[in-house]
């Protein structure tokens, strides 16, 4: 299997999981031109693209969708909620009906030989979901855009060779930063964002030996540092009670507007 962040982050999501025979992205948020520049990369084209899983309706997720999915017929996979959501959006046009194909939290379902799981996440949308992927036991799991976890989400990521995980703001730069206060309390709220510090810890608690890659991805470009983001959530796994320490797992940092460096596993 192979995953690559084409963008993450929040002036733009595209994220391609793939096997040998089944290509799919998670979210079409940046340019039709940029998602097909991207997979240009992993020598791949539009037409290749076998699904686009959209976590939820906001627009850095959406934003290249109705021009990426009427181009080539690509079929859609989102949660009813977020399906409705979409058809209500005017700033992606008109899209078939029947690209659209609904799916539930913990119900798998199979695209070729690729099977995908979508997974409840608390975010400020409809009903906004994360992915896991398995094929011929290997493992991985896309999951940003959730203000907080719980148990739940902890089961949900255990047992992953990839991870690539929400790493959204540092508290602080937030706090004194530029944003209106309602924004704020929007972001550090439970349908939020994850923090640095939230997202080492949850990393901390899903680690095993099987783990084979960590990315970190949506950062936000107002109130995070790639460089912080790595030394918080470092500095979480090292301070855990667990037997990890960060240095056991290669981690990279997602890239805002470049295709970042494919995972393979």
């Amino acid at each position: 299997m192979r995953l690559c962040s084409i963008a993450s982050g929040s002036s733009g999501n595209c994220i391609y999981v793939g096997t040998d025979t089944t290509h799919v992205l998670v979210d079409a948020g940046i340019s039709k031109k940029r998602v097909e520049e991207g997979l240009h990369t992993l020598e791949l084209t539009g037409q290749d693209i076998d699904g686009v899983l959209v976590t939820h309706e906001h627009s850095d997720h959406i934003a290249g969708l109705g021009v990426f999915c009427r181009r080539y017929g690509t079929p859609i996979y989102a949660t009813p909620g977020t399906i409705a959501a979409i058809r209500r959006s005017g700033g992606i046009g008109e899209l078939p009906e029947e690209l659209f194909f609904p799916v539930e939290p913990d119900e798998a379902f199979s695209i070729k030989d690729l099977s995908v799981n979508p997974m409840s996440v608390s975010h400020d949308a409809i009903q906004p979901a994360a992915f896991r992927f398995s094929c011929g036991g290997r493992r991985a799991a896309v999951c940003t855009d959730l203000g907080v976890f719980n148990e739940y989400t902890v089961e949900c990521l255990k047992g992953m060779d990839v991870l690539l995980l929400e790493a959204n703001h540092d508290v602080h730069m937030l706090q004194v930063g530029g944003y209106p206060y309602y924004l704020k309390q929007r972001i550090l709220g439970d349908r939020g964002h994850l923090s640095n510090e939230n997202a080492g810890r949850l990393l901390a608690s899903v680690l095993h030996d099987g783990l084979q890659s960590v990315i970190l991805g949506h950062l936000s470009k107002e109130n995070n540092l790639p460089q912080l983001a790595d030394a918080t959530v470092r500095l979480e796994i090292d301070m855990a009670d667990n037997p990890y320490k960060s240095g056991d797992f290669p981690i990279q940092i997602a890239s805002r507007s470049s295709v970042s460096a494919p995972v393979f596993f």
